[in-house]
């Protein structure tokens, strides 16, 4: 077997604990040193960690290490791009949180770096390679429910300030419900359906301010910045359109995840941000029935995408949570609200290919 790709993480944050269960039972990739602001947070999440592991005083530190191969980039979106671009100009390959970067001329100046210094940068989510969406793929691409023609997409939730003690963040610029959660729903159809080419968009902001709903600050009142409803329709390459709700403002709904309808038949596809659920299928005068796990990674979690970059980089293949893919998901986004802002309907200016699909692993 092939040494581990060796990683250095920064940002030890509460995503970090997810991303420390799975890389503890990762046989490809191996935790060596770890960076944060709150040196307390990091050495916390060096003693999580099976082995020794390292905690530097700074980013710059992390990612001269000889024992550093790949930088795991957890920190917050506006430092998304800074701390890619520092671990790449270090010679180092980046497997990053999502988004990619704050807007799209930082992505590509992540793209650009990367390809000139010849290394990989992955992005999360990495949900799209867990048997969930991966199995619904499996099925789309057999033919099981015919050509696709449509899909629906929908997140929908009364606002995140009801549960987070600090929830202002999810209500300036660079939040809302679109870019907060659309790269999961949207990686997922760009996996079923392939790159959106045009989109059209509409957007809303009910309430100019909200109250928090628990921890100490519970009562206090705060100003809403952004759209808190963002609902549009994708047209992706292949011709099937998507019908897209990502919102902060629904206090209950039956709504599915994501169903693709094809011209044979509909599937339904669970909650993109996780990577297991049953994926259903109903054909022409059938019922709904359970489709078996067909393809993805098995007992995955966050971090599954690191494992699959250090077998890309064994094996010379490309991996599936690309940048090119992060960037494009970022691109329809920032299109979808720019066509919302403008009532009208917009080209989205990137492409990507679509990932290779996962086999049952």
């Amino acid at each position: 077997m092939p040494d581990p790709l060796r990683v250095g993480m920064v940002g030890a944050g509460k995503i970090s604990g997810a991303y420390l269960d799975t890389l503890a039972r990762l046989d490809r990739v191996r935790l060596t040193a770890v960076a944060d602001l709150d040196a307390h947070r990091a050495r916390v999440a060096a003693e999580r960690a099976p082995g020794p592991v390292a905690v530097t005083g700074s980013v710059a530190e992390l990612v001269i290490r000889d024992d550093v191969d790949a930088v795991l980039n957890l920190t917050t979106p506006g430092e998304h791009a800074k701390v890619a671009l520092a671990a790449l100009a270090a010679g180092k390959h980046v497997y990053g949180e999502k988004p990619l970067a704050a807007d799209r001329e930082e992505a590509a100046g992540v793209l650009t770096t990367a390809r000139a210094a010849g290394l990989r940068v992955a992005c999360a989510p990495d949900t799209v390679l867990g048997t969930a969406v991966q199995s619904a793929r499996a099925a789309v691409d057999d033919g099981l429910i015919g050509t696709p023609v449509a899909a629906t997409a929908f997140m929908t939730t009364a606002g995140h300030e009801r549960w987070h003690p600090d929830p202002e963040f999810y209500y300036r610029p660079g939040g809302g419900p679109l870019l907060d959660m659309g790269p999961y729903y949207l990686s997922a159809l760009v996996h079923l359906l392939g790159p959106v080419v045009r989109v059209t968009g509409a957007a809303s902001r009910p309430r100019a301010a909200r109250e928090i709903g628990s921890g100490p600050r519970a009562g206090q009142r705060f100003a809403v910045e952004v759209a808190t409803h963002v609902t549009g329709v994708l047209e992706h390459e292949g011709g099937a359109l998507t019908t897209l709700v990502m919102s902060f403002d629904v206090h209950a709904a039956r709504l599915p995840r994501i169903e693709v309808h094809g011209t044979a038949g509909s599937l339904s596809v669970p909650d993109p941000n996780g990577f297991n659920g049953l994926v259903e299928i109903h054909r022409a005068r059938d019922e709904w029935r359970p489709l078996p796990v067909r393809a993805g990674y098995r007992d995955s979690g966050r971090g599954t995408g690191l494992a699959d970059l250090a077998d890309a980089l064994t094996n010379g293949r490309p991996h599936r949570a690309s940048a090119e893919l992060a960037a494009h998901v970022l691109d329809v986004m920032l299109t979808l609200l720019d066509a919302a802002g403008r009532r009208t309907s917009l080209p989205v200016g990137s492409t990507c290919e679509r990932p290779e699909p996962v086999p049952l692993r």
